[in-house]
């Protein structure tokens, strides 16, 4: 069994594997960690190794000092199953070369187009050629709905919300209709280009906000919530 543990920039994200199979899964925050991790060292005994990510910083300590197995801290000097032509590698987010190590493992020899839609759209693109090329980084729906009451005087901050119509008939639809629409036309618009240039590309839309996006994008694209979890596992056992 093997420990994943995926701290994002709102909440930290827990699973156990047995065999690439999830047989357990939580989303908490940072304060109900120690709960958390309580549950899994006495329910799991038979974890034999883990793995940390973290997009920010975080005090690794606090997850290692619970368990006496080995535990990978993920970062740029580790094995990765792909060739990394970013021109400048150690800046990649590590959660980007997990989503990209899940690419190479699910889809070998294919163009694999990964979106995640979480605080930030991340695009990353594996070539058939299982060369990671990079991708582009854009403000997710949440920053998106934040900014225009961070940086106005008069626009209140709204919670997500599916817009009913493209044309708003009021603020707050118009908001809606703005953000949701603005996302959305976005991952549309990014998918089509990449398609010209690679036909029969693959799609994969992850993260926190891909539930909600997926019921406004096209069929054909693939939503799973655990493909960065899966991505992390798959580098545990790749560098063991």
């Amino acid at each position: 069994m093997n420990l994943i543990v995926d701290v994002g920039n709102t909440l930290i994200k827990l699973a156990v594997f047995k065999n690439d199979v999830i047989e357990f899964y939580s989303s908490t925050k940072k304060e109900e960690l120690e709960l958390t991790l309580n549950e899994i060292k006495s329910e799991y005994l038979s974890i034999k190794k883990g793995i940390l990510s973290s997009v920010g910083s975080f005090d690794d300590q606090s997850v290692f000092q619970f368990f006496n197995f080995p535990f990978i801290n993920l970062n740029h000097h580790l094995k990765f199953p792909f060739k990394n032509r970013y021109t400048t590698p150690k800046t990649l987010g590590v959660d980007r070369l997990a989503l990209v190590s899940a690419a190479a493992m699910h889809y070998p020899n294919e163009d694999v187009l990964v979106i995640d839609a979480g605080t930030c759209v991340t695009f990353d693109f594996l070539n058939s050629k299982n060369e990671y090329l990079g991708g582009a980084i854009s403000p997710g729906l949440r920053l998106r709905y934040k900014s225009l009451n961070d940086f106005t005087a008069n626009l209140p901050l709204l919670p997500t919300e599916s817009p009913k119509e493209i044309v708003g008939d009021s603020t707050a639809n118009s908001i809606h209709s703005g953000v949701v629409f603005g996302v959305v036309n976005e991952i549309k618009g990014a998918i089509t280009q990449y398609e010209k240039q690679y036909p029969g590309l693959t799609v994969i839309l992850t993260g926190g906000d891909s539930e909600f996006l997926s019921k406004q994008l096209k069929n054909g694209i693939f939503a799973t919530s655990n493909f960065l979890l899966e991505g992390l596992n798959f580098i545990l056992e790749y560098n063991s």
